[in-house]
């Protein structure tokens, strides 16, 4: 702990004394590393569906976009993401600010920094951003609290991204993700946007795979592309009409009555930057489907 703040004494310039101070009131949490070691049992994607993409999640979310209709929408036009993703992401995340974590962050990122030696590396840049984010930020150190891995806010933003791609969307001078939905908004929209968001382009598209033709999913990964032309040569269709041009994932969602394959377009790997995961970002994007729906439509045509 000393030779970290002596870093950021050095480093930034922050005062050693209020440091000192500061870190040693802070508590070590055993529980955090219980929760970063712990092993979920794996679920199908039936199962991780059916945690995300719920009457409730699609009621509160056309709430919610109805409550902040203006800022996503001006979001949407500024950045090019389409409202119901933007909110899609903030019911996945935090069921739309409900549930942003009850961790202290400070004392979560510093446990992660000094008592977790996997990814301590990772986490002491982040306890690093913390501070700074502080400087900057109208935040008492102490106040925020988060996930366990230190994610903050209605959108859970590492204290890295934070500092890097918070907006102040509603222009009241500061950037504000704990309590202001509109900057939460903003910066989503921002976020995706820096990380290659495409207007108006598709994001993922069930296949239909002809027989034998399954073996080129088996191996893909995020890293890999196919164009549409390349696919339907080995047998793999995009379920709709799109440029053949168009390159995409293929994607295996797995269900005990069998798999299920989609291809995912370059704004599904946007929204696996959020989070790695391919079934949460294939949440994102079925809880946007859904939602646009519940918004423009009957709710009685909404998905249970």
């Amino acid at each position: 702990m000393t030779g970290f703040i002596d870093e950021m004494v050095g480093k930034h310039g922050f005062d050693r004394a209020t440091l000192a101070q500061t870190f040693g009131k802070i508590q070590f949490l055993p529980r955090i590393v219980s929760l970063m070691d712990k092993q979920s049992k794996p679920l199908s994607w039936s199962e991780y569906r059916a945690r995300f993409v719920t009457r409730e999640k699609l009621d509160r979310g056309a709430q919610f976009w109805e409550e902040h209709e203006r800022a996503l929408a001006l979001a949407s036009d500024r950045y090019g993401v389409p409202p119901e993703v933007i909110v899609a992401i903030l019911g996945v995340e935090t069921h739309y600010g409900k549930n942003s974590g009850r961790f202290n962050v400070l004392e979560a990122l510093t446990t992660l920094a000094f008592n977790y030696p996997r990814r301590s590396q990772l986490f002491r840049l982040e306890l690093e951003q913390f501070l700074l984010l502080g400087l900057e930020e109208p935040l008492m150190l102490n106040d925020p609290v988060g996930s366990y891995a230190g994610a903050m806010g209605i959108a859970q933003f590492m204290p890295g991204s934070y500092r890097r791609y918070a907006v102040d969307f509603d222009g009241d001078g500061k950037r504000d993700l704990f309590g202001n939905p509109s900057d939460a908004i903003g910066s989503v929209a921002n976020y995706l946007t820096a990380y290659g968001w495409q207007r108006d382009a598709p994001i993922a598209v069930a296949a239909s795979v002809a027989p034998g033709a399954d073996e080129t999913f088996a191996n893909a990964e995020l890293s890999t592309r196919w164009s549409l032309e390349e696919l339907s040569g080995l047998g793999i269709t995009a379920r709709g009409a799109f440029d053949q041009s168009r390159s995409s994932i293929p994607l295996t969602l797995r269900n005990p009555a069998g798999p299920e394959y989609w291809l995912g377009f370059d704004n599904f790997y946007v929204i696996t930057r959020y989070n790695h995961s391919v079934y949460y970002a294939m949440a994102v994007y079925q809880l946007s489907d859904e939602l646009r729906k519940h918004w423009n439509g009957p709710r009685e045509t909404a998905s249970p």
